[in-house]
């Protein structure tokens, strides 16, 4: 009766259902492992945000790659704004979804080195290759505070490529590449501004990261792995339907041939 598995038909539906289960597998970890990143992060994220700030210059030094287990650690530093050599980052987004460029103006320290503030968003000057309309930071002496970010960088287009772009425009946040547009040691990473705020709340300044949700990727682990274990449920449920047609099959009585009296008498 069940000679028709070794069907082709069979054989390959089988096949399948075998190369399923693993796939599956995985595919649940891979969502599990997510939501673990997930889940991390936010610890991360929180417990920095609520650390005390510290000076910028106790995390970070000229040339530093800021560590993971430092971003968003509250920050500070002492300086004087250089909008001489004040840069936009082009293509940015604000909390609307609207398109702008970051304001990067360089924060000159008391012995000489600088820290690259993220001031904030603007909205783009109409055409995109003039330099727009920059709100001023504080004159002289002021303190900035933030949160600590690491460089940003682009295999695609590179740190130094700066090729056809506008003067005073640049792709990426990166504290190297800003060291070679200002010609002063500049410190690794960039402080993203929080305080003091700005007059008429121009630029924007970056919301704190959302650290709240998990997102749903543990549901779709689950849900994987319920698939895992429907596999063989469905394989079963098909076979046992196909053992149970083939016996109604077989029961159904065949009509007898006509004895050859009865086809003469027909005739």
């Amino acid at each position: 009766m069940y000679r028709f598995l070794l069907s082709r038909q069979w054989v390959i539906l089988t096949l399948l259902s075998l190369a399923l289960i693993p796939t599956m597998i995985e595919l649940g970890f891979w969502q599990f492992h997510r939501h673990e990143r997930r889940v991390e992060q936010n610890e991360l994220i929180a417990r920095n945000l609520e650390a005390a700030p510290v000076p910028m210059t106790d995390l970070t030094s000229p040339g530093h790659t800021v560590p993971r287990s430092d971003y968003w650690r509250r920050v500070t530093a002492t300086g004087t704004f250089d909008t001489e050599r004040e840069v936009v980052v082009r293509r940015r987004t604000n909390s609307d979804d609207k398109v702008g460029v970051m304001v990067l103006t360089p924060l000159v320290l008391a012995d000489g080195r600088a820290v690259v503030v993220n001031r904030g968003w603007i909205p783009a000057a109409p055409n995109q290759r003039t330099y727009p309309a920059v709100p001023p930071p504080p004159k002289g002496t002021v303190t900035v505070a933030g949160r600590l970010k690491a460089d940003e960088t682009s295999k695609g287009s590179g740190i130094k490529d700066l090729a056809g772009l506008p003067p005073r425009q640049v792709m990426l946040i990166n504290s190297a590449q800003q060291a070679e547009l200002t010609g002063r040691t500049v410190l690794g990473g960039y402080l993203e501004q929080t305080a003091p705020k700005p007059a008429g709340d121009s630029p924007q300044q970056v919301s704190a990261p959302d650290h709240g949700s998990i997102g749903a990727h543990m549901a779709y682990a689950i849900q994987w792995w319920l698939f895992v274990a429907g596999v063989p449920v469905g394989w079963v449920v098909l076979v046992r339907r196909e053992v149970r047609d083939r016996r109604a099959a077989a029961a159904q009585p065949t009509a007898p041939e006509p004895t050859p009296a009865a086809a003469s008498a027909s005739a």
